[in-house]
């Protein structure tokens, strides 16, 4: 009974811990470290003019916002050349995602996966980062423009052409 008592309390003192390092770090402007992310230039830099929020739990719905469009990866489609990570084309049938500028992050997010989910459903799908939508050439800076294969798996028509979503860092 002692025992069970004692890591109720152990397991309520690491779980403050944790909160307050996210408000800490939030409160001095450095890298959210709920975020797992530490480069400035992109999302997860919390400044103190911004507001506060919570360390969202893994899953948990919490992201940054954009907005959601349908992309064609293979040659000849609409969405140009080929990827800037690696300079291939690539099949609308894999999870696939171009960022806007700012999130692309001068290719830093190549090859990674991101978290996508659906505002209007609240599904979620991990995608992974080919290219940048060049926000300098057209592209609006909060886009995360997708292949077919993640508006199926989230769910959606694609012919509505965009969706509120979230994504983070998977």
């Amino acid at each position: 009974m002692a025992n069970a008592k004692l890591v109720a309390v152990v397991a309520t003192l690491v779980i403050l811990l944790e909160v307050s390092t996210c408000a800490m770090a939030r409160h001095h402007g450095k890298p959210d470290p709920c975020s797992g992310e530490d480069d400035g230039s992109v999302p997860g830099l919390l400044h103190k003019h911004k507001k506060p929020g919570h360390c969202p739990s893994p899953g948990g719905g919490g992201g940054t916002p954009g907005i959601m469009t349908v992309n064609g990866f293979e040659k000849g489609e609409d969405g140009g050349g080929p990827s800037e990570c690696d300079g291939k084309y690539h099949s609308d049938k894999t999870l696939i995602v171009a960022l806007s500028t700012r999130w692309y992050a001068g290719g830093r997010r190549c090859h990674k996966p991101i978290r996508i989910t659906s505002k209007q459903n609240g599904r979620s799908v991990v995608a992974r980062v080919v290219d940048e939508c060049d926000s300098n050439h057209g592209c609006k800076d909060n886009i995360v423009d997708t292949s077919q294969a993640v508006w199926d798996a989230l769910g959606l028509d694609s012919n509505i052409g965009e969706v509120p979503v979230t994504w983070s860092d998977a």
